[in-house]
């Protein structure tokens, strides 16, 4: 991956915002919509932000791999470009991630369950309008070891009992749109580095209908995060939200974080991240 090459290849220091009580001492939750119910906030979770160095990891990337440290870097040129067709994206752009899935897993079946794109939030728009997310800047991890089982259940029902006897592993696929990314990057960190059985605090993430779970990360200083400099619309990061194996790596925590060394004038971040059920048979 030469695109970004010029680019010096340095650490970077920032604040990354941590997991840190709840309000109200029960168990964490977010309301995915608004208003919540019964006069609820929103979120009962309150963070810490913590003095971090992410490392760039540019020129080194064949360190890293999905099994390794739960994250991984590609070359990937994709035939969709702006991203605002819906159409094309569900048709077009999936066909692409699945293969592109199939190429770097092994898989033999990918099951896409949803995609999210974040464009920068203007005065006035709400970060809850799906038409205008915005990076979400808490270290977070998408989805709990039961929820991510739950998916297979609820995504592919009819064929569940025999995929949950193999490999499931839940990928999400996230590229820039437009330009490469300046403002708002994306760091990932190493399972290695996690203590997972006290890092992670299970979240409970409320739908209208339903009920699923998130990890907030608790801070550990032992924790060592990465990002891919200058990252282009022709690089991809593979983000692991689960793996069934637990002699691999099985998650990675991640969050949008604030550069203070890029060019003020350089285009606010978009990107697409498509999430995908991984399954090692048909």
């Amino acid at each position: 991956m030469a695109a970004a090459a010029i680019l010096e290849n340095r650490p970077i220091p920032t604040t990354l915002n941590y997991y840190a009580s709840t309000l109200d001492g029960q168990s964490p939750y977010y309301f995915t919509y608004s208003p919540p119910p019964d006069g609820l906030p929103q979120s009962n979770i309150t963070a810490e932000a913590i003095d971090t160095v992410v490392h760039d990891i540019r020129g080194k990337e064949d360190t890293v791999s999905l099994d390794k440290t739960g994250f991984q870097f590609v070359r990937h040129v994709s035939q969709e470009k702006e991203f605002v067709d819906e159409g094309a994206i569900t048709t077009r752009y999936y066909d692409e991630v699945v293969e592109l899935l199939k190429k770097h897993t092994g898989a033999k079946r990918i099951l896409i369950f949803d995609h999210t794109i974040r464009r920068p939030v203007k005065e006035g728009q709400s970060e809850n309008d799906p038409q205008h997310r915005g990076p979400v800047t808490r270290v977070h991890v998408d989805q709990t070891y039961p929820a991510a089982l739950a998916r297979v259940r609820q995504h592919a029902p009819e064929d569940a009992d025999r995929l949950l006897k193999g490999r499931v592993r839940i990928i999400n696929v996230w590229r820039p749109i437009g330009n490469p990314v300046a403002h708002h990057p994306l760091a990932v960190a190493d399972w290695r580095s996690l203590d997972p059985d006290n890092d992670l605090i299970p979240t409970r993430h409320i739908y209208p209908d339903k009920e699923g779970g998130t990890f907030g990360v608790r801070h550990n200083p032992s924790h060592r995060w990465y990002h891919l400099r200058g990252q282009t619309p022709d690089e991809v990061t593979l983000i692991k939200c689960f793996d069934s194996d637990e002699s691999k790596a099985r998650l990675t925590p991640h969050t949008a974080f604030l550069d203070s060394t890029s060019p003020k004038d350089a285009p606010e971040r978009q990107s697409i991240e498509v999430r995908c059920l991984v399954f090692d048979e048909e």
